[in-house]
């Protein structure tokens, strides 16, 4: 592998010269940028981008910590954040935390050997204090891990609240809300938003919290055959809710005729499903492209013009839902 000094021979020229080509820094005359261009492409020589890096003060290098990336949502975000890395020039260091406190700080302390340009962290930061130390430029997504860092989230509330209005439409009389776990800021919102319009309209409900990853299936198929009066699911994930459809199917019951169920996220598996899912649609790849977009902002010393942005979220009609003019 050819190294620089590989190439200062073969363009006659120092080192310093054919790092001043790389970086694009200092006065080289054309013939002798044009040696040094050629030495490059003849030799096939890669530049170091760790020593990039350090010349310049910045490496392109974006840092995303995820607590995995087994379910679409947080595929799609890291899509999202990638496409607008590309386009923007930057590449991505992908972190993938297990939801784990120790594997999050070891990640952490990887990071702080490279250096890295900023962090988005889409993750539940169980290691927040560190990271907010560590001075890096950092953005959240779905989460918000202080009032000092900018964030881009959905509007989780509106979203609840808006399944709530969907399954009351349905003739919903006993529902069934399937959470994640309540410290999750996304999960305690779209709850808030859901339970607040069922009050509203005296439907009662069960909730019940869960695993996002790995929902214990057994459980909820017990609830469902404890409480025979449930006719109407909301689960704060797709994945739940398709958990739930299978379950519900798997009982003998029919959906949406004896049990409606609405989901969250509109991920792609909701088309596919039979029947086909009704949920709510937030922007996931939109998200990740703001996250990245938002950082970069920040690496040229400017503000975003919002500082916790928060996008709209809608209904997406499917057949898991009932319509309140048929006679189911």
């Amino acid at each position: 592998m050819a190294t620089i000094k590989d190439v200062a021979k073969a363009a006659n020229v120092s080192v310093a010269t054919v790092s001043r080509v790389i970086n694009n820094k200092g006065y080289v005359n054309e013939e002798t940028r044009r040696l040094v261009e050629k030495a490059i492409k003849d030799l096939n020589y890669i530049p170091n981008q760790l020593a990039r890096s350090l010349y310049n003060k910045e490496s392109k290098l974006i840092s995303v910590f995820v607590p995995h990336i087994n379910t679409q949502f947080y595929s799609d975000l890291v899509d999202g954040i990638e496409e607008k890395a590309l386009e923007l020039g930057y590449k991505v260091m992908l972190c993938i935390t297990k939801d784990n406190e120790q594997r999050e700080l070891e990640y952490i302390q990887i990071v702080n050997q490279y250096n890295i340009d900023g962090i988005i962290v889409a993750s539940n930061a169980h290691n927040a204090e560190t990271l907010i130390k560590s001075n890096y430029p950092i953005v959240t997504v779905d989460h918000i891990l202080s009032e000092n860092i900018p964030s881009i989230t959905s509007n989780n509330m509106i979203g609840g609240a808006i399944a709530a209005q969907r399954l009351i439409h349905g003739k919903a009389n006993f529902v069934l809300e399937l959470r994640g776990p309540s410290f999750l800021l996304t999960t305690a919102e779209r709850s808030s938003g859901f339970r607040q319009t069922l009050i509203q309209h005296n439907v009662p409900y069960i909730s019940y919290d869960d695993d996002l990853i790995s929902p214990n299936l057994a459980k909820i198929e017990k609830i469902i055959k404890d409480n025979p009066q449930i006719d109407s699911i909301f689960a704060t994930t797709d994945f739940l809710a398709i958990n739930a459809l299978n379950i519900v199917k798997k009982l003998g019951k029919k959906v949406p005729e004896d049990i409606q169920i609405i989901g969250f996220d509109n991920i792609r598996y909701t088309e596919l499903v039979t029947p086909s899912l009704t949920t709510v649609s937030q922007p996931i790849k939109e998200m990740g492209k703001m996250a990245l977009e938002t950082l970069v902002l920040m690496l040229d010393d400017k503000q975003p013009e919002e500082f916790h942005m928060v996008l709209d979220v809608n209904l997406v009609e499917r057949n898991s839902t009932r319509n309140g003019n048929n006679n189911y």
